[in-house]
């Protein structure tokens, strides 16, 4: 008789071998569009898709009497609706608050009406934009004011140059702003703020930079007013603060940033010193406790050609300031990611770049080069050197 084997009893005996473990995979490369600055992002009830800011801008293209926005504007902002937000050109919250030809206003209908078709298009785009609010105060000229002195917080000649249809002029030594004008300029904020809302835009910024209106006031050197105004640090802050309060007040939410620039350091009054920094470590502080979307922070200026950006000038004031902050003045692609991606700033904002390109945000995600941009056109009045930058061209980086 034929025997046969039990296979089955003799394969369950003997030690089954474990499975060889699955192979770890590689980790995947790193993606260009892994930056920081391409990052969502929420600065106060503004929700960004990306961090890359559109700086303000002057570029003198305001049309007529009226100081109207024009086609031009509508063209040129839609071109650079892929930044995470744009902020307009500083706009002029009153006709006593002009000080550079050609720069639009947002005080009449005709304005409302212009710049709504400016808001449209970029929000058609998929854009954001909020409008920067500014008044030149002794830093203007009498050709700007049909003759009149221009107003500031006392009479002290700011020795500065205003921008007049006939070229730059020296300015003047202004009268004194009465409590009377300081609570008609505030006013004239709070309306352009709400104007601006009508306009459609997603919030207002406060132009609070160089030598003009809030600075002057913050500056002891220009502002030797003896009354709540004047006198001390909290005086001189006085102003800036209201105003806050002001064009707050006709949003929903926080919908209002500030513009900052506690280095700005040029003529003889103004000067990035000691006192002057502790000046605005007090002012950064307390603007935490004030209706502010973000602080837009300018930067002081390389020290030399080539240089980057400083951090820690920006570091200074994150440590002072518990919402989200915007960092400006000398960024690229990489310095841009590396500021953000240490924790110091929440955005970057870029002013020249976006002049050239565009599509800087396409460019910066896909490792493009930026153009450069001709500064003989930025204040002229024509389309050249405004809306005729290209978008870059199309190449396979693949092969």
């Amino acid at each position: 008789m034929t025997t046969t084997t039990d296979t089955t009893t003799r394969t369950a005996a003997t030690p089954t071998p474990a499975p060889a473990p699955a192979p770890t995979p590689a980790p995947a490369p790193p993606s260009a569009l892994d930056q920081p600055l391409l990052r969502p992002a929420r600065l106060g009830d503004l929700q960004l898709p990306n961090r890359v800011v559109m700086a303000p801008l002057t570029r003198a293209r305001a049309a007529g009497a009226g100081l109207l926005p024009t086609g031009m504007h509508a063209a040129y902002y839609g071109q650079r609706a892929s930044a995470g937000l744009i902020i307009t050109e500083g706009t002029w919250v009153s006709e006593r608050a002009i000080g550079f030809a050609r720069v639009p206003g947002v005080y009449s209908e005709e304005q409302v009406a212009a710049w709504r078709r400016v808001t449209d298009v970029v929000h058609a785009l998929g854009g954001r934009i909020v409008l920067q609010l500014w008044h030149t105060g002794a830093a203007s000229h009498p050709d700007h004011l049909g003759g009149e002195l221009p107003a500031g917080p006392s009479a002290v000649n700011p020795h500065e140059r205003s921008y007049t249809p006939s070229g730059f002029k020296a300015t003047v030594t202004p009268r004194e702003m009465t409590t009377a004008d300081i609570g008609a300029t505030i006013a004239e904020y709070g309306a352009a703020a709400a104007n601006a809302r009508r306009a459609g835009f997603d919030g207002v910024e406060v132009h609070a930079i160089g030598p003009f209106l809030i600075p002057q006031f913050l500056n002891p050197r220009l502002n030797r007013r003896s009354d709540g105004y004047g006198a001390d640090r909290a005086g001189r802050r006085r102003l800036l603060f209201e105003i806050i309060d002001a064009v707050a007040a006709p949003w929903d939410g926080r919908r209002v940033g500030v513009r900052l620039s506690p280095h700005w350091d040029a003529g003889d009054h103004f000067t990035a010193d000691e006192a002057t920094l502790a000046d605005y470590d007090e002012l950064v502080a307390e603007l935490g406790a004030r209706p502010v979307a973000y602080l837009h922070l300018r930067g002081p200026a390389p020290a030399a050609p080539g240089d980057g950006p400083c951090f820690d000038a920006f570091a200074r004031y994150r440590r002072r300031f518990n919402g989200p902050l915007i960092a400006n003045l000398g960024f690229g692609r990489e310095s841009g990611n590396a500021v953000i991606g240490a924790g110091i700033a929440d955005a970057v904002s870029f002013g020249t770049h976006f002049i050239a390109n565009p599509d800087l945000v396409t460019r910066f995600a896909l490792g493009r080069e930026l153009a450069a941009g001709d500064p003989g056109t930025y204040y002229t009045d024509g389309a050249e050197g405004y809306v005729d930058y290209p978008a870059s061209a199309w190449r396979d980086d693949a092969r």
